[in-house]
């Protein structure tokens, strides 16, 4: 019997937990977080003595908040995080201090994209350090039925027979003593150097990387540079002067406005990863900041390797990998904590429904064939950004042999020739691609998925083609894989307003009716009973409905007749949609409910 902490001791030699989650970053945390939602109680592990103690992940997009948002730990980032006009450019300099190449409005901040953004998701994107990220989400699974245990290094594993879960050995990283524990589910979400992939021999695909780089978090006050530079990403390129080979541009990133930062060096292709001295980061970041006597104190110094790899397969068994365990690629796009949260919030509600007889097992391998391709999709996708920022070195003249030789060629770039305005036209043009990157709306929020758990077989036509760039622009659609659309709510009296995704969620299945449309409320009763209690939550949208279409945005979105339905998973995906009620409809509703589930 568990404890209400999801424990037992029983068999001396093992002790009893539902669950057990290995790493505590982005996507154990939140998996932690949303199995707590469910209900279910287990075990969060990591082999680090606490948080994370430097930045690493920061931008979080609207996708990943409305995950987090569904447990309203939306409001808790937003408390600690930065957003808006300072997070307004990304800009590439001589030095913080000197002149500038170009900049460009990023994560949503220009006036002709603001639109896109307000209307895709309530949500509003973030910067938020992951370091800071990581305790609100083990707050939240640790205050609802999950343990929380640092220093503590999992080191095998071995899947029982006929179902019986998993049995893992741990160790105290401070004592050395070693223990096991069985649980249900094993969860690897132990980061890019993933123990538990490798041991559960996890095909991946994995491409040549892109070199290394160095990260120093330091503190140094730069209000005075950014009153007319604001903005959370600044490119320092220094073609015509004498640079390190170990630093040879840096890239200087906001923590927390204006006095904390990450100055990331990259380093020529024949660099290896030796470490530098303090003093010689220090020279460095000054003059990437163009100020000789700026006070800087180094907080910390990591280096890290520019990886294209990803799983091919995510889960055997009883165990399921995800985050930077199954997708590991460099920062461009800002998706991969992202992406962490949205692999916990598609995990979850699946391991819950199976757990509590509400789904058959099987509805567990469409966590595979639903999340691996948007893996696939954000390595390539973030390794072919790395690479057009190189686009940008090249025309500005990183890449030239010496000084001289980049000085030359920078100086074409304000030449009346025809070379010069070749040139500049080059130079814009990569900038535009940059640009597609920081608002790539598309590749946060246009995932369709296709598994079992999606219903597919009322649509007579395939799923709505793409009329804009499907990275840069998101086209909602309640196409079933597709995420449900946002659009504003409220009461017939003008109330508070709501969004459709806050009608969602909640570890339930969420139908969404209108007018004539009464029919599913007994159907959604007679299905819930059907089924043995899988929640099912109506609502109808409509004029003097339970819900106004506060400016007519779902009419135009929901895709189906006022008396139809669209049928919503928990985790915010429509699953199955219906033109119009008729009669037969309640018994196709439990049809369709049980062939989502696997039942």
């Amino acid at each position: 019997m568990a404890t209400n902490n999801g424990t037992s001791n029983i068999n001396p030699d093992i002790t009893d937990v539902d669950f057990l989650v290995v790493g505590l970053g982005p996507a154990g945390g939140s998996l932690g977080c949303f199995l707590a939602q469910n209900g279910l109680k287990g075990l969060m592990i990591t082999n680090r003595p606490s948080h994370a103690d430097t930045p690493r992940a920061h931008i979080t997009n609207m996708a990943a908040l409305d995950c987090l948002r569904d447990i309203g730990l939306d409001k808790d980032c937003y408390e600690v995080g930065t957003t808006g006009e300072l997070m307004a450019h990304t800009t590439w300099s001589s030095s913080l201090a000197g002149e500038e190449y170009a900049r460009i409005y990023s994560w949503g901040n220009s006036p002709s994209r603001k639109g896109d953004y307000e209307l895709a998701s309530p949500s509003v994107p973030i910067d938020l350090p992951q370091s800071q990220m990581e305790p609100i989400l083990t707050r939240y699974a640790t205050h609802n039925g999950f343990r929380c245990r640092f220093d503590t290094e999992h080191v095998s594993f071995e899947q029982l027979g006929n179902d019986e879960g998993v049995v893992s050995t741990l160790r105290d990283v401070i004592t050395g003593h070693t223990y096991r524990v069985k649980s249900r589910y094993l969860f690897g979400a132990d980061g890019g150097r993933s123990r538990i992939a490798k041991a559960l021999e996890l095909p991946f695909t994995e491409k040549p990387g892109g070199g290394n780089a160095v990260n120093v978090l330091a503190e140094v006050d730069l209000a005075h540079l950014m009153k007319n530079r604001i903005g959370n990403l600044h490119w320092v390129l220094q073609p015509d002067r004498e640079t390190p080979d170990w630093a040879f541009l840096g890239c200087v990133r906001m923590v927390k406005p204006w006095h904390e930062w990450v100055f990331g060096f990259a380093p020529r292709p024949w660099v290896g990863r030796e470490a530098r001295s303090h003093e010689e980061y220090v020279d460095r970041i000054r003059e990437l900041i163009g100020d000789n006597s700026a006070d800087v104190k180094i907080k910390n110094v990591s280096t890290w390797v520019i990886n294209e790899t990803y799983a091919d397969l995510y889960s055997k068994g009883n165990v399921f990998c995800l985050g930077d365990a199954v997708h590991r690629h460099p920062p461009n796009h800002g998706l991969g904590s992202n992406t962490c949260i949205q692999d916990a919030h598609n995990l979850a509600w699946k391991v819950a429904y199976v757990q509590r007889g509400w789904a058959g097992k099987e509805l567990l391998s469409s966590y595979n064939d639903e999340r691996q391709p948007v893996g696939q999709d954000v390595v390539t996708q973030a390794n072919k950004s790395s690479r057009n920022h190189m686009k940008i070195w090249q025309v500005l003249g990183c890449f030239e042999p010496d000084s001289k030789a980049g000085k030359a060629a920078l100086s074409i770039l304000k030449e009346d020739s025809t070379l010069g305005q070749q040139r500049r036209n080059e130079l814009q043009d990569a900038i535009r691609l940059i640009n597609r990157e920081e608002h790539g709306l598309g590749i946060e929020m246009n995932q369709r998925y296709r598994s079992t758990a999606i219903y597919l077989e009322d649509e007579k036509d395939g799923p709505p083609p793409f009329d804009k760039d499907p990275l840069e622009y998101y086209q909602p659609t309640t196409y079933p894989g597709s995420r449900l659309p946002h659009a504003w709510l409220s009461e017939a009296i003008p109330s508070k307003p709501i969004s459709t995704i806050d009608l969602a969620g909640k570890t339930s299945f969420t139908l969404i009716t209108g007018i004539g449309g009464d029919g599913w409320r007994h159907a959604a009763e007679t299905a819930t009973k059907t089924l043995g209690g899988v929640p099912l939550t109506v609502y109808q949208i409509g004029f003097r409905q339970q819900y106004e279409d506060r400016y007519s945005d779902w009419a135009h979105q929901r895709g189906v007749t006022e008396s139809g339905c669209v049928l919503v998973r928990p985790d915010y995906f429509v699953a199955w949609r219906c033109t119009a009620w008729e009669d037969g409809n309640a018994e196709k509703l439990v049809h369709v409910l049980r062939t989502i589930l696997s039942r």
